[in-house]
Formats: structure tokens, C-alpha cells, sequence
């Protein structure tokens, strides 16, 4: 089991590995740098660094995890990469569905074969489809997200560079925002993440804030407003405080659960 130290999931399961930029977002890319470190190591997944690879023997490998959790599906891949044969994507697909009782998040950037591929798959409900949106130029993405048959979708502004404007987050189950980290990482501004938590409370949306980034990631931290946001869409796989935020639910018929209250702070 490949435990996680991101914030939003438990455990990450790779049965693609590597990837090629094709954005603004991928310029830093920390799956890249992960993955020379583990070849280097002698990791044999990654005798060959970042090139694609698709990885067989480990397809079944969540099957074997007796504990229900969270896994984010190819942290260091892309799953709808081009390279990616259609075969091996509905063998992913059929593994989900097989380990019914985990909830599998995948997120990609190519939405555009993501909607292609769309009704050739059979989505599982433990599926959770998300999409990353750096800057205005990629909001398409999500619009292709929401034409998908995925029960749960959900967006990652992660690494946010620019502020995002005429945000449509209707029929979106989940947002997480989130600024880069590592060598070279470009800042975040405040104003940003508060424009996008503040849209999620008017939508009545779960918002995750996973970090400010940086160099020093650890030390920049994850408090927004003094406070930090970990909410998540409910689903039945386990306990969560249910949670409605009574001045806004109206503007939202169908409101979420989430783990944890939605009140806008007071800002000083």
C-alpha cells in the first residue's frame, strides 16, 4: 500500500507511470522530479524516469487492500494521457469498480479525451472524476468534466498561478485550490483562493484548501483565514458531520454535506 502525505487523499496506486507537459501547470512538475529521485533509487517502475509506462502487475493491487480509503489513481501519471491505450484504461475502470469499497479519485488534464472516451466507460460511483484548472485558459476543461457520466466531479485549482474569473461551478461536487510548491514554484495570491472558497460557500460546494506552497511548503501551511477547509463531498463509504450552511442553501437547491462547517470567516 502506497501511503499518501497529500492532504485530500490516503493513498496513491500507479498503474501508469510518467507523463509530458502539455500547460502552464505542468511547468514545475512534481511527479517529474519524484521520478528521477526514484529511479535513482532503483525503483523498478521507473527504470525509465518520467516516460510513459503502463504497469500490468499491479493492476489488481487495491483488491488486496482489505481497509476501505481514499486513493488518488496515477498521483504520478496522467490516466487519459494519448498514450494511454483505451484497453488499459477500462482495465483501471474494472479494477474500480471491482474494489467497490474504496472511493478511487482520478484527475487529469486532458479533458478532451476524457470526454471522448466518456460513454465507452462504465462508471462506478466510487469513482471520482476531477479535472486540474490552472488559469482561465483551461476553464473548458471543466465544462467537458461536467458533460461525463461521473457521480462525483470535482475540480483542482492546484497549482493556481492566476486569479480565475466567470467560474461556473454548478453541478460540481468538490473544489480543491492549492499553489505551487518546490524549486521555482510561483506565488499564490491570497485574493485568489478567497475569490474561489468564497464562490464554494455562495454554491453551497465542499472547499478544500491543501496548501500555500512555495519552497518551504510545510512552513507556508495550509491556514486560510485562520482556519483551515477540509471539506469533502458525503458519500456512504464513511461518517461525516453533515453539514448545510443555512444562509446560503437556497441559491443551491441540492446542498452538500461536509465535513466541516462552511461559515465564511471574519477577515481583519
Amino acid at each position: 500500500m502506497a501511503r499518501s502525505s497529500i492532504e485530500w487523499t490516503e493513498s496513491t496506486w500507479n498503474p501508469v507511470t510518467g507523463c509530458t507537459k502539455i500547460s502552464p501547470g505542468c511547468e514545475h512538475c512534481y511527479a517529474e522530479r519524484m521520478s528521477v529521485r526514484l529511479k535513482a533509487m532503483g525503483q523498478p517502475n521507473y527504470s525509465n524516469g518520467f516516460q510513459l509506462n503502463i504497469h500490468e502487475h499491479i493492476l489488481d493491487t487495491p483488491l488486496h487492500w482489505k481497509r476501505p480509503q481514499m486513493v488518488f489513481v496515477n498521483s504520478m501519471s496522467d490516466l487519459f494521457h494519448e498514450e494511454v491505450p483505451f484497453e488499459f484504461i477500462q482495465k483501471v475502470f474494472e479494477t474500480m469498480r471491482k474494489a467497490s469499497h474504496h472511493r478511487f479519485q482520478v484527475l487529469t488534464k486532458r479533458s478532451n479525451r476524457l470526454l471522448e472516451l466518456n460513454t465507452r466507460l462504465s462508471w462506478p460511483p466510487n469513482v471520482w472524476m476531477g479535472v486540474s484548472v490552472e488559469n482561465d485558459d483551461y476553464l473548458f476543461r471543466i465544462e467537458h468534466l461536467k458533460r461525463t457520466n461521473a457521480q462525483i466531479k470535482f475540480i483542482s485549482f492546484e497549482p493556481l498561478l492566476e486569479p480565475i474569473h466567470s467560474l461556473d461551478i454548478h453541478n460540481i461536487d468538490w473544489v480543491i485550490v492549492g499553489g505551487e510548491s518546490g524549486p521555482k514554484s510561483r506565488k499564490m495570491n491570497r485574493s485568489w483562493v478567497r475569490d474561489i472558497r468564497d464562490h464554494c460557500l455562495t454554491e453551497n460546494v465542499p472547499f478544500f484548501f491543501k496548501q500555500w506552497g512555495g519552497f518551504n511548503k510545510k512552513k507556508a501551511g495550509r491556514i486560510l483565514d485562520g482556519r483551515t477547509w477540509d471539506q469533502m463531498p458525503d458519500t456512504d463509504l464513511a461518517p461525516v458531520e453533515k453539514v448545510t450552511i443555512p444562509s446560503l442553501s437556497r441559491k443551491r437547491k441540492s446542498s452538500h454535506h461536509v465535513v466541516s462547517p462552511g461559515f465564511p470567516p471574519s477577515r481583519e
